[in-house]
């Protein structure tokens, strides 16, 4: 395939880098049992859209941007916290209903949250751009192409792990509708997870 080397290895590579538990996976889990596995599904969907974003940055190299100017990366991890801080910050300081139907989103507002966690990440962009070229030939006429279908290979399968995350922890959402407490918990647990992601790459410093 366009002179990919070691496709196969790549694939159990990235099988195995999907199913690792990051953040991607706890922001999916997180909606998927808070809000319901539609809309889980729907966050997978999104950061996939923001892995294929990285893909692209990746073949046309401007992910390399990232990788020679701290300036940049600095501006990219900074945008990429704020935000998240921000949307928890909105939902601890929002009153939960643990007696009503769970609070549902718009469903362009779960794609958009979704999608800018996983481009204003500077950490994944950076990923992509030293795993995949890994597995493509330099000096090869079709690298850009070798990079494009690495990356869409990666990301098909991460789509197919973060939906079944989203659909296992959908039922733990569903569950959790008929018992108040939980949907407290569950509540402050959502803010809980934007803020501190937010925090982490804030405070994460550097680009290791």
């Amino acid at each position: 395939m366009f002179g990919i080397e070691n496709y196969f290895l790549f694939l159990g590579a990235g099988v195995l880098l999907n199913v690792t538990p990051g953040p991607d996976m706890l922001y999916v889990a997180t909606r998927s049992a808070c809000q319901g596995r539609a809309a889980g599904l729907l966050s997978a969907l999104a950061i996939t859209c923001g892995g294929l974003v990285h893909t692209a940055t990746a073949a046309l190299g401007l992910s390399a941007v990232l990788l020679v100017s701290a300036t940049a990366y600095e501006v990219v991890r900074f945008a990429g916290a704020a935000y998240l801080v921000w949307v928890g910050l909105r939902i601890l300081l929002s009153r939960p209903d643990a007696h009503g139907p769970a609070p549902c989103l718009p469903r362009a507002r779960i794609f958009r949250q979704g999608f800018l966690v996983s481009v204003l990440n500077p950490k994944v962009a950076l990923f992509f751009l030293a795993f995949l070229p890994q597995f493509a030939d330099h000096g090869s006429a079709h690298f850009p192409a070798q990079i494009v279908a690495l990356g869409l290979t990666f990301c098909t399968t991460g789509w197919m792990v973060m939906s079944g995350v989203a659909l296992c922890f959908g039922r733990i959402g569903a569950w959790a509708g008929a018992h108040p407490g939980v949907r407290r918990a569950q509540h402050w647990l959502t803010g809980g997870v934007f803020l501190s992601m937010g925090l982490g790459l804030g405070l994460a410093g550097g680009r290791d």
